[in-house]
């Protein structure tokens, strides 16, 4: 085996015994296959299992102290959601991220990002505005005092209550899959300089469309936001893969 073959073993080991080491009981029976999908895909779109890592069903077996069928199922289900590939000859392995998959996928998140926000123009809902207001106003606390990884999680929530609005559950399966992409890309936007509070202001924008019921506003608001994300998400991934 050569040493980059070693390396990426020995990562997948190490990933997976940490992601396993978060669940405090062994699966129960009957949901095993599921339980085993879930603390894989975590571990994946965490980043704690790399792109392009082997993913061998021996190792993870051992590793989540289970046989090797639920891990075999977890492994299809991962194929099936693009988050793993099968190699034929040689195996599972976590699908490698390019340039072009950050364009490709933008190119759909901007487009249902677009709708989502006019969907949720057009229904309203209960609080609505206030959800939306509250989590950008502590997004602006986090641009202030330079949080990032706080940043990042309040801003999977701003997007989840505006998809969670929209009241098409297709749509919603949608953009969960589309976040999962986004989520393996590495290195956040936020770490380009000025981004954080940019984000702020294209929220807003977004947030008194929806309020104001304008929804060809809405829906052009969003699609911006996801074209400056998509440019700040290339910056990233280009610094942290040069």
């Amino acid at each position: 085996m050569s040493p980059a073959g070693a390396t990426r073993r020995s990562t997948a080991r190490d990933t997976v015994t940490t992601a396993a080491s978060r669940t405090r009981t062994r699966p129960k029976r009957g949901d095993t296959a599921e339980s085993v999908t879930d603390t894989l895909r975590e571990a994946i779109l965490d980043g704690r299992i790399p792109a392009s890592t082997w993913l061998r069903e021996e190792e993870l077996a051992a590793e989540l102290r289970v046989s090797r069928t639920p891990v075999r199922e977890a492994l299809r289900r991962l194929a099936a959601d693009g988050l793993a590939v099968r190699v034929p000859n040689q195996g599972v392995q976590v699908t490698p991220m390019t340039i072009e998959d950050v364009l490709a996928i933008y190119t759909v998140r901007e487009n249902l990002e677009g709708l989502a926000a006019r969907l949720a123009a057009n229904r309203g809902g209960k609080g609505l505005i206030d959800q939306l207001t509250h989590v950008n106003a502590a997004m602006a606390d986090c641009a202030v005092a330079d949080d990032p990884n706080t940043m990042y999680r309040l801003n999977l929530e701003f997007h989840r209550i505006i998809r969670e609005s929209s009241g098409n559950q297709y749509l919603k399966r949608f953009l969960t899959l589309v976040e999962h992409s986004v989520r393996r890309f590495g290195a956040s936007t936020y770490e380009v300089p000025g981004r954080m509070a940019a984000t702020v202001d294209e929220h807003n924008k977004i947030i008194r469309a929806i309020e104001n019921k304008d929804a060809d506003d809405a829906e052009q608001n969003a699609r911006e936001h996801m074209r400056h994300t998509r440019d700040a998400r290339i910056s990233a991934f280009v610094r942290e893969n040069t």
